[in-house]
């Protein structure tokens, strides 16, 4: 952080002093070709995205999150201006570099600033309520009925600086009538997620062939930050908390050309729910992520590697925290089209290397195949197939467990159940877009232990965020308790209520299977002999306030 308040000062200091009439008016942002998608505002988000934004950053997948502002669609003939084209894979595209709630000052409709093209600004606030019936991540069931609220705001200045950018992002979370212990995923009061400094050479690599600058961006400070498909490092929209990191992130070109470099180093950061959040000195992620393009009509290919670094820390919660650990992890990830016929993405990841005593030995993959039909509510049908090892053995001196890193957890499963570590899971998926403000979306999921013998994360007080001891019912060393987890429905109704105004919908019933059953069973406190089947009703309200 001490490299970021050295460039904050430069910052502050120069607005003082330039002219904000010298503010450069090259940086524009060519349009996106994009393909019809069956979500609610998939084409405003596109190209409000692509309006608002410099270099082409393009929003997140609306199947997550609903945000936007509409926009006047592109003709479908239009010259294409960029390499870069979106997943059509459920909830697998990165937010936009600033986030989709961020415009120009300039462009909030304002006569006094309409010549403030240099300062970038975003007030957002979210309320979520939930409600929970033996919600199975806890030991004890009953009914749940928390409010969550998120703020956010953002200033940033790029152009009229350059090379040199800055950007700052505000963000308090809080949850209330929550009869849970509180963790960190659902407070983190008064602080920043985004404070860096950054350096951005426009033409430092000439252009494509599609005249879109190639830029060289290094980036240092907090960042929350998102690749590939989110996976393994991502902001986590839909929860409540936000992940960041402190570091750096060289990038060479941008989402726009034929080819992309990202190269990072950086230190997760803890959120400390009532103190400002402070970086995990005792471990760094650090990686390379290559975007090639050039074929983007057919096929994006992303071959990357993913690290992590860990000295074990004798204070810290949890038996992992006090290890040293060292995971390597190679990877490759192609998403594209098959004509009009199909859309896929696939992706596969090893990783090696020890944790404490062990070696660490694991892999996962999946598969999504999905079409969007010819008709003007758009129905698409998606099939997926996600894997991630679970450790075979516990006394081998191998660790199979696959290590989602900071990736997210809701495509597995809406109700944080499931995450991307010992599981098999085959998955259906139905959306259907009646109008450009409407969409309806209905799945199904099965969930297998990929190993009987490893746990179940986030169930029975398993995974408590750091707040409470896990007590090991999530778990069965002996395999006795089978490998069915259970299966769930999902089905959700987004309305764009006014431009500015997004709400959503949501129910899922998960049924539960054998593991959860008897792991239910096993525990000696268990006095209300739930079945393990929960409900979770929720509805969303994300208000983008410039």
């Amino acid at each position: 952080m001490k490299l970021f308040w050295f460039f904050s000062h430069i910052a502050l200091i120069s607005t003082l002093v330039i002219n904000p009439a010298k503010a450069s008016s090259d940086n524009k942002t060519p349009e996106t070709h994009q393909t019809a998608y069956p979500s609610i505002v998939r084409v405003t988000q596109e190209i409000t995205a692509d309006s608002n934004k410099p270099g082409n950053q393009t929003a997140n997948n609306p199947s997550e999150q609903a945000n936007s502002l509409p926009a006047i669609v592109p003709e479908a003939n239009k010259p294409l201006t960029t390499y870069f084209r979106r997943a059509d894979s459920y909830a697998a595209n990165p937010e936009s570099d600033p986030p989709r709630y961020v415009r120009r000052l300039s462009d909030i409709g304002v006569n006094a600033f309409k010549d403030i093209t240099w300062l970038d600004v975003g007030l957002e606030w979210r309320t979520r309520y939930e409600h929970r019936h033996n919600d199975i991540r806890y030991v004890d069931g009953g009914n749940n009925d928390p409010f969550f609220l998120r703020s956010r705001a953002w200033l940033g200045i790029r152009d009229i600086l350059d090379p040199f950018r800055f950007a700052v992002e505000f963000q308090d979370s809080r949850v209330y009538n929550n009869r849970h212990v509180i963790t960190d995923q659902e407070r983190n009061e008064y602080d920043l997620i985004n404070a860096y400094g950054e350096l951005y050479f426009k033409k430092a690599l000439g252009a494509d062939d599609r005249g879109n600058d190639r830029p060289i961006r290094f980036r240092v400070g907090r960042m929350a930050y998102e690749t590939t498909d989110r996976r393994f490092i991502a902001r986590n929209e839909w929860r409540n908390t936000t992940n960041s990191f402190e570091g750096f992130r060289l990038n060479l070109g941008r989402e726009a050309n034929d080819w992309e470099l990202e190269l990072f180093g950086m230190q997760p950061v803890r959120r400390l729910q009532t103190k400002f959040d402070e970086a995990n000195d005792h471990l760094w992620v650090f990686g390379t992520i290559g975007h090639w393009r050039k074929w983007s009509d057919i096929i994006t290919i992303q071959p990357y590697y993913m690290g992590q670094k860990q000295t074990a820390d004798p204070n810290g919660f949890t038996a992992t925290n006090k290890l040293d650990r060292e995971i390597h992890m190679p990877g490759f990830r192609a998403y594209g089209k098959v004509g009009n016929l199909l859309d896929f993405d696939a992706s596969f990841n090893y990783q090696m290397g020890y944790s404490g005593t062990k070696r660490q030995d694991a892999y996962g993959y999946n598969v999504e195949v999905g079409r969007t039909f010819n008709h003007q509510w758009k129905p698409r049908v998606m099939g997926f197939y996600g894997y991630a090892t679970g450790d075979r053995d516990p006394n081998d001196g191998v660790d199979n467990r696959f290590d989602r890193f900071f990736g997210f957890a809701r495509p597995w499963s809406a109700d944080h159940y499931v995450i991307y570590e010992n599981l098999k899971t085959p998955k259906i998926r139905f959306d259907l877009q009646p109008t450009a403000k409407l969409g309806f979306e209905a799945t199904y999921a099965w969930f297998w232990l990929a190993s009987s013998t490893d746990r179940m994360f986030d169930i029975l007080n398993g995974n408590i965020s750091n707040t409470l001891p896990d007590p090991g019912f999530n778990r069965d060393k002996t395999g006795q308790s089978g490998d069915y987890a259970g299966s769930a429905f999902e089905g959700r109704v987004r309305y764009q209520v006014t431009p500015r105004i997004n709400t959503i919908l949501g129910y899922t019933h998960f049924f539960a299977g054998e593991f959860v059953k008897n792991r239910i069973a096993a525990q000696p406190a268990h006095v209300d002999q739930r079945s393990g089947n929960t409900d979770f009703l929720y509805f969303e309200v994300l208000i983008s306030l410039l």
